[in-house]
């Protein structure tokens, strides 16, 4: 699995180490819920929602010639 949970504390914070994280990267949050991934060298990524909720997260990657 590409994506990565993060943890979101009791008080709802989200502590995350900028040190820590790789150079190019997202981080998805939806319904308490947050994960985090790198970003591929070429692709697209797409976030597809429904009714204001992340369903699904899609890479379509390619490769330079």
């Amino acid at each position: 699995m590409r994506m990565k949970d993060v943890k979101i504390d009791s008080q709802g914070f989200l502590n995350i180490d900028i040190m820590e994280l790789p150079v190019n990267c997202v981080i998805i949050v939806s319904e308490g819920k947050a994960k985090i991934s790198e970003l591929p060298a070429f692709a697209e990524t797409k976030i597809t929602t429904h009714q204001g909720k992340v369903t699904r997260v899609k890479w379509d990657e390619g490769e330079a010639f």
